[in-house]
C-alpha cells in the first residue's frame, strides 16, 4: 500500500497528502500496539517489599508498634504497587479489611509485601501481607494483613483506566475472585449497587 502511494506522487500536495496518510496509518497501528500492551499484566510485577526495623519512639507504652504506624507503612507499599502496576500517580480510597494477628515488639525486622490482586476501571485492590523476621533463625512469621483500594489519576486528580490482572498463583487466583465480591458488598454497603445487581455475593448464597 505505501508503495503504491510513493509511485503515484505527481506533486506536493500529492506528497503532504501521502505523508498525511502514512502518519495517520502508523498511528493507528502504533496506538493498537499500545492498547494490547497495556491490556493484561501480571500481578507479581506489581509486587513491592518494605524492610524496616520498628524504633522506641514507634511503639505504644507496652513497646509494640502502633496500629497507625503500621497501617501508614502498609499503605506506602500499597501505593508503589498500584503504581507500578498503573504506571500513573495513585491515591487511597479505602482500607477494606486490616487483621492485626499478633503484635510486633519494639525492635522487630518488619516485612511488608503488597501486589495488586485486582484491577477494575480506575481502581486496584491490593493485598497487603505483613511479616516479621526472627534474628536468629532468619524464618518470617505472618502478622497482619490488609486490603487497600487505589484510585489511578493524571495529574490534575481525574480517575485514569488501568490495565487488567491476570493471576499464576492459586493465591493470586483466589485473590482475584475474592476481590469482585468484595467490590460488590463494598457498593451494596454504599448503596452504589442494588442488591440484585450483586450477582457474585449472591452465588455464595445460592451454592
Amino acid at each position: 500500500m505505501l508503495g503504491y502511494l510513493f509511485k503515484n506522487i505527481k506533486n506536493k500536495e500529492s506528497l503532504f497528502l501521502s505523508i498525511l496518510f502514512i502518519k495517520t496509518y502508523l498511528s493507528y497501528f502504533n496506538l493498537l500496539f499500545l492498547k494490547k500492551c497495556m491490556l493484561i499484566k501480571k500481578s507479581k510485577d506489581s509486587l513491592a517489599i518494605l524492610t524496616d526495623v520498628v524504633l522506641p519512639g514507634e511503639t505504644n507504652a507496652l513497646n509494640n508498634l502502633f496500629g497507625g504506624e503500621l497501617l501508614a507503612r502498609m499503605d506506602r507499599a500499597g501505593s508503589i504497587s498500584a503504581q507500578r502496576h498503573s504506571r500513573n500517580i495513585v491515591v487511597t480510597a479505602s482500607v477494606n479489611h486490616v487483621v492485626f494477628r499478633k503484635v510486633i515488639p519494639v525492635g522487630s525486622v518488619v516485612t511488608i509485601e503488597a501486589k495488586v490482586s485486582r484491577a477494575f476501571n480506575s481502581s486496584m485492590e491490593v493485598y497487603v501481607d505483613v511479616w516479621i523476621e526472627d534474628r536468629k533463625t532468619g524464618d518470617l512469621t505472618k502478622v497482619n494483613e490488609g486490603i487497600y483500594t487505589f484510585v489511578a489519576v493524571d495529574r490534575l486528580g481525574s480517575p485514569v483506566k488501568v490495565s487488567a490482572i491476570k493471576p499464576e498463583t492459586d493465591l493470586e487466583t483466589e485473590r482475584f475472585e475474592g476481590a469482585l465480591r468484595r467490590k460488590q458488598l463494598s457498593l451494596l454497603l454504599s448503596g452504589r449497587m442494588e442488591a440484585k445487581d450483586a450477582t457474585e455475593l449472591k452465588a455464595l448464597f445460592e451454592e
